[in-house]
């Protein structure tokens, strides 16, 4: 069904459709816009219902459906998600804390008021392509502002950090209210279920850059409730002649920018936000050295994870990186080489080697010659294979062979690559 037909049809029972939120603000903004959602008025759901017998209803507490719409933009039909208008109403605490209305009557000025930021509460009539702005959203995005739509933004904690991810993502400065109403939302944000931070964690680290979305965070004063781990960094000072850029927390934020423009692998990204995870924990009196962090730092990332349980695959690279990314630029003797190369292809499949580089590359302002030439020499030693080995070996004596074999390779190539 083309996104016309849908619009028709809807408006031949006395409906309106509207595409709404992100969709309008990329294209007001001249980007390619993302995924459409749309609102329809007018309507209640047995109608809906009735006229498109194909939807899936898949909203709990409001009534949302998925629907095959084709928006005749090359990417083909797609379900895309139809709501009912509606208005919200809070009746608890936390983001279960609402009672949502759904009906005929409410007015798509009304469902856009229960949304976040003036920039987000935007809509499209299909119709007539009439841009609804009912709050200011166009001219903040000629500003680069984001504010919230109203007084209600707090009623949902977890805003404020939705709030931080546009700020990463679109670069758009903070308004002086918007950071009033984050810091409003500290006290039930610290009950928030720990999956919806990480979820826009997940979200921010997507973004261009990740830096912006804690600090903002961080001048809301909800660094500390969402990401102690982080917020302990701030203060922790480092030898200027190795870090001029300022305290840990400075460091990172460098580095997990750095790396996010050069890989769009949020593991990495992660990765990379947690490499000094244990310059957090380095006592005053040893400042500013941090002498012991790589394994401080995973003491510290396990107890993140006993806090929030991380995505397996972040946890193991991150693991890694806290571990090497202050040994690996420092090797020279080719047994100790081959043993983290051998490490590197362990982790590969959460990992790749190129985004091992990208990382110790960003914090060493380089890399060393062998770690220039990982993948090749990785792959020589790849090939060495037990069924190659002399006939008489068993066991154990087949693994001590192929490390031999293995090292000889590594030590043939280092003398290429660092002759």
């Amino acid at each position: 069904m083309l996104e016309a037909e849908f619009a028709a049809r809807v408006e031949e029972v006395g409906g309106q459709a509207f595409v709404v939120g992100g969709w309008v603000r990329d294209f007001l903004r001249g980007e390619k816009p993302e995924d459409k959602d749309y609102v329809v008025t007018g309507l209640d759901v047995e109608r809906f219902r009735r006229i498109f017998p194909e939807g899936i209803l898949i909203g709990r507490s409001f009534p949302v459906f998925l629907l095959p719409i084709d928006a005749d933009d090359g990417k083909g039909e797609r379900h895309c998600e139809v709501a009912m208008a509606r208005r919200e109403s809070k009746s608890g605490s936390g983001y279960r804390g609402f009672s949502a209305e759904a009906d005929r009557f409410i007015t798509i000025e009304e469902d856009l008021y229960r949304r976040d930021l003036t920039v987000n509460s935007l809509a499209m009539d299909l119709h007539s392509g009439r841009i609804v702005d009912l709050y200011g959203g166009q001219a903040d995005i000629e500003a680069g502002v984001l504010r919230p739509v109203s007084e209600r933004f707090g009623e949902d904690p977890v805003r404020a950090l939705r709030a931080a991810r546009f700020a990463a993502k679109l670069g758009y400065r903070p308004a002086p209210e918007l950071v009033a109403a984050m810091e409003r939302c500290r006290s039930e944000l610290k009950e928030e279920p720990g999956e919806r931070i990480l979820g826009e964690l997940k979200k921010a680290l997507a973004t261009g850059r990740p830096s912006l979305f804690f600090r903002l965070l961080h001048s809301a004063g909800l660094l500390e409730a969402t990401f102690p781990e982080i917020h302990a960094l701030i203060g922790k000072t480092q030898p200027e002649a190795y870090h001029p850029e300022g305290d840990a927390f400075e460091h990172v934020m460098l580095i997990v920018d750095e790396v996010s423009g050069r890989t769009e692998n949020i593991t990495a990204r992660f990765a990379a936000l947690c490499h000094d995870l244990g310059k957090g924990v380095t006592p005053l009196e040893m400042l500013p050295h941090h002498y012991g962090h790589e394994v401080k730092g995973l003491e510290v990332l396990a107890a993140w994870n006993r806090r929030v349980t991380l995505p397996a695959v972040w946890r193991k690279a991150a693991q890694f990186i806290i571990s090497q990314h202050m040994r690996a630029p420092r090797l020279s003797k080719a047994p100790k080489i081959c043993s983290l190369l051998l490490m590197m292809k362990a982790v590969e499949k959460e990992l790749p080697v190129s985004d091992i580089k990208i990382i110790i590359g960003a914090d060493n302002k380089g890399l060393p010659p062998y770690l220039a030439h990982a993948e090749e020499i990785i792959a020589a030693m790849s090939q060495v294979s037990g069924a190659d080995a002399p006939a008489g070996l068993a066991g154990k004596q087949i693994g001590d062979w192929m490390k031999k074999k293995q090292l000889e390779e590594c030590r043939r190539l280092l003398e290429n690559t660092m002759s």
